[in-house]
């Protein structure tokens, strides 16, 4: 060892520290205004349905012909959905229009104060079937693909078991749906014996953002409070880098806050005692019966996912009567799989390529129909009434943490209205008879007034009232705002499958309707 040596590699080696620490300092200006004209979501669309606070976009087509049978997306009520596309070359959204398909997704948007009470049966049989249909009408098909991501995914299965018949292919992301011990740290942390879940919505009515995120930071607190951060201070020089760190922090700051009673439901049902996967959920009294999912199904699940891990998708796969069902595991974490090159390279041309043998409605024509394929008007009503009828069993999102930014970044890849009943209504007794025949009077009273006034509002003019319930109505007489004007709430409910509170709602918005006109 020569002393005089090392003393001289010691004071280089300090040059060059000062002089890359003026380098970076220098271009710590130019990295800020980056990071502040960042864009994210950039594919042309269009919003094509409203309801409450949801919007579901239509995607501008990148090709000239496309597959006859649309994708509808299904993102987690946590973030927002843009991280399917967060930019043009990483985007799962760009991707699927370049293969050709009709893309549509699902933006939830923020829950106000008025939503807290907003239940799953809300989110999973009034917005997710109203935008299915919206995207039936418009593409002309019986039943169309559904691309769940995370909690989305776990959103879809629900909806898939109780509306089987408009759902021909079913593809799911990351989507927790066992919880039986393997479900990681998030399950372990959301045990019943630790956390409670009504306490949290009672104290925020809906839980906030700011809270989801804290706690999926302290999962990887040092990945997510300084790795992250150095790694952009080494690579600050870097316009690639930072645009794409920019791009991450944008979306992780972008969270919203999630329905109260939306989310105590969520982790009590889901996550603390599994009834999902054991077959016991209940939605509004409806059973969410697994064996109704016999269409194709797709499981995309990330290696490296700390959030969901694949013991957390895979066994679902044992538990449904699907004969088509199929498991692509790719070495990413959870939102690897959305933006990392590799994904992109490898893993979505083999989820493309799922989807569009099973996307063919012609080649279908002759040949007796599997599961998932499309099917009739009358067989969808058929099998919409059998769903509706069967007896109901004896009782027996998803967000990320910090460190996806370096999944980005590195090419290891080294990972509604106002608060709602939810309730059935109750057939009204004796005691209530004399209210309803004054509700009938007024209601007759209504009708009178508007015989010679044609109104030129529709049933889905109606706050609340999709493609869905405006089908329901039609099936109980109602064919008009008129008629829901003049209708009786009670009478209603015994004929339409909804709400009686909802429908009071509606009964006031169509005499609003009527007195504007």
């Amino acid at each position: 060892m020569n002393p005089y040596a090392d003393a001289i590699d010691l004071q280089r080696q300090a040059w060059e520290n000062a002089t890359e620490l003026v380098e970076k300092t220098g271009a710590a200006p130019d990295a800020a205004d980056t990071v502040a004209d960042v864009d994210v979501g950039q594919t042309p669309k269009e919003v094509v349905y409203e309801e409450n606070k949801l919007q579901l976009y239509h995607y501008e087509s990148k090709t000239e012909e496309q597959h006859d049978v649309p994708i509808l997306i299904v993102y987690a009520l946590i973030n927002r959905p843009y991280i399917l596309d967060l930019q043009p070359d990483r985007s799962v959204v760009q991707t699927l229009l370049e293969n050709g398909f009709d893309v549509y997704m699902i933006d939830w948007n923020e829950p106000s104060k008025l939503d807290a009470s907003l239940t799953l049966d809300d989110y999973v049989n009034r917005y997710i079937d109203n935008c299915v249909d919206e995207v039936r009408e418009r593409s002309g098909q019986d039943s169309i693909n559904i691309l769940g991501y995370c909690m989305g995914g776990t959103m879809s299965v629900m909806y898939a078991a109780l509306h089987r018949e408009k759902v021909r292919n079913l593809a799911l992301m990351a989507a927790g749906l066992c919880f039986a011990g393997d479900g990681g740290v998030l399950e372990l942390w959301g045990a019943d014996e630790y956390y409670d879940p009504e306490k949290v919505a009672e104290t925020f009515d809906n839980v906030p953002a700011e809270f989801l995120d804290l706690g999926f930071a302290l999962m990887d607190p040092i990945a997510n409070g300084v790795t992250k951060y150095v790694r952009l201070y080494e690579n600050i020089e870097d316009e690639d880098f930072v645009q794409n760190f920019a791009r991450m922090e944008e979306w992780l700051g972008d969270g919203i806050d999630v329905a109260g009673q939306t989310y105590v439901e969520f982790l009590r049902d889901v996550y603390q005692e599994n009834k999902l996967y054991e077959n016991e959920l209940e939605l509004n009294g409806k059973r969410v019966d697994l064996d109704n999912i016999d269409m194709p199904i797709l499981q995309i699940v990330a290696e490296y996912d700390h959030l969901i891990p694949p013991e957390a998708s895979k066994p679902f796969n044992d538990v449904i009567p699907s004969d088509d069902v199929t498991t692509m595991e790719f070495p990413t974490g959870h939102i690897g799989m959305s933006v990392s090159s590799s994904s992109h390279a490898e893993l979505w041309p083999d989820v493309c390529e799922w989807f569009e043998e099973r996307s063919q409605v012609e080649a279908d024509a002759d040949e007796d129909q599997g599961p998932g394929e499309s099917r009739s008007d009358e067989e969808i009503e058929e099998m919409a009434e059998t769903d509706i009828q069967e007896e109901p069993a004896e009782p027996g999102e998803m967000h990320v943490d910090e460190e996806t930014v370096e999944e980005l970044v590195d090419e290891t890849d080294d990972e509604t209205t106002e608060a709602e009943a939810t309730t059935e209504p109750e057939e009204p007794d004796a005691a209530l008879a004399e209210d309803v025949d004054a509700d009938e009077s007024e209601a007759e009273v209504v009708a009178e007034e508007g015989t010679d006034v044609e109104s030129t509002a529709t049933l889905q003019d109606i706050e609340g009232v999709g493609p869905s319930y405006e089908e329901e109505l039609r099936g109980a007489g109602i064919e008009s705002v008129a008629d829901l004007a003049a209708a009786d709430a009670a009478a209603l409910g015994t004929d339409a499958d909804v709400p009686a509170s909802r429908l009071e709602d509606w009964i006031e918005q169509a005499r609003e309707l009527l007195d504007e006109e």
